[in-house]
């Protein structure tokens, strides 16, 4: 069964997300300038990559993963 998390990177049409569109993927959840500042505190997802010095983009199996750990239900 596919939980809420499995459809999200269903729907996103690539492999990577960059650090630009993570509010486009997690539906708003998050910013790029949180995720910044996560990253900086080594608090982002397990796997970030860089191209060049300016792009930032994540897997996007680590990004849920991050999601899934980050979460709780109410």
């Amino acid at each position: 069964m596919k939980d809420i998390y499995d459809e999200l990177a269903a729907r996103w049409p690539s492999a990577i997300v960059s650090r630009q569109e993570v509010g486009k993927f997690s539906g708003g959840l998050l910013n790029s300038r949180t995720m910044a500042n996560l990253d900086s505190k080594k608090e982002g997802p397990a796997k970030k990559l860089t191209l060049g010095s300016r792009k930032v983009f994540y897997p996007v199996a680590d990004l849920i993963a991050w999601l899934r750990a980050r979460a709780s239900q109410g």
